[in-house]
């Protein structure tokens, strides 16, 4: 596809909606910061992510999957080993899908310093009651949780979080579930922000490809807090064939549907 598109994108203040890309584009991708979007179980997402990291070579890496502490526990002699990093993690008992897909990852980039944008599991619950401006506390009316969401949007995201669960949850609890989001999308930009100034940039961040969303994931975040800011989010979705035209993302890549479970059994 169109290398000198995405090289374009990143000259300026990045539009969205952008077009679809190949995996050879991915060498191409530079800004301050580039959010590196995925479908957890799928491995392929996770091959492209270490392919794009590798040639960015970012100054950091901001996961969505780690919390500081856990990153703080990332040393030079242990990264190279993928067993040995998978136990200092304890990611076994993260309720992440197997860490064999995410080592290269943290290898593709074996200078850069390793950031933690995960919350504690009981903040993220309390979020779904107090609303996300509680948890972040004195932060959160530069990261925009202070503002409700328009009613449009409102209605959107709840609509996404009830069919993300299997349309099997009371409908009285999606709006905390969408505070608990707006929550995470925070934190992955708080973090990227302090990526940004402790290291200089670029700073390439790993979460799924919601919190990529241009429209309210962590560019809108960002877009708030670090204006100044160079960002390229990219998106990668699972389709049989071609995805809808339009998506929330500067790019993305299209990828056939991983093998797995059906996901609502565990609702039935």
């Amino acid at each position: 596809m169109r290398h000198a598109l995405i090289l374009a994108l990143c000259a300026c203040a990045v539009p969205a909606f952008a077009e679809q890309i190949e995996p050879d584009a991915l060498a191409t991708l530079s800004a301050d910061v580039v959010i590196l979007g995925e479908v957890h179980d799928n491995p392929l997402h996770h091959a492209h992510q270490a392919q794009a990291v590798a040639a960015l070579a970012p100054a950091a890496l901001v996961f969505e999957m780690l919390t500081p502490g856990q990153a703080a526990l990332v040393t030079d002699a242990n990264r190279g080993d993928a067993a040995a990093l998978g136990a200092a993690l304890d990611w076994e008992a993260s309720g992440w899908p197997d860490f064999t897909m995410y080592h290269p990852i943290f290898t593709a980039a074996p200078d850069a310093k390793v950031y933690g944008a995960a919350l504690p599991r009981d903040q993220v619950r309390r979020s779904v009651a107090e609303g996300a401006a509680a948890i972040l506390g004195d932060e959160a009316e530069r990261f925009g949780l202070t503002t409700p969401l328009p009613a449009a949007e409102q209605a959107e995201r709840e609509a996404e979080q009830m069919a993300a669960h299997c349309n099997a949850m009371p409908a009285d609890l999606m709006p905390g579930m969408v505070e608990a989001q707006r929550l995470r999308d925070a934190s992955l930009a708080r973090a990227t922000v302090e990526a940004m100034a402790e290291t200089g940039g670029p700073v390439a961040v790993i979460a799924g490809s919601g919190h990529a969303r241009r429209d309210w994931g962590i560019p809108a975040a960002l877009a708030l807090a670090a204006p100044e800011l160079s960002v390229l989010s990219v998106g990668q979705i699972e389709a049989e064939g071609a995805a809808e035209a339009d998506q929330p993302f500067d790019a993305w890549l299209v990828t056939a549907p991983t093998p797995r479970e059906d996901p609502c059994a565990a609702f039935n």
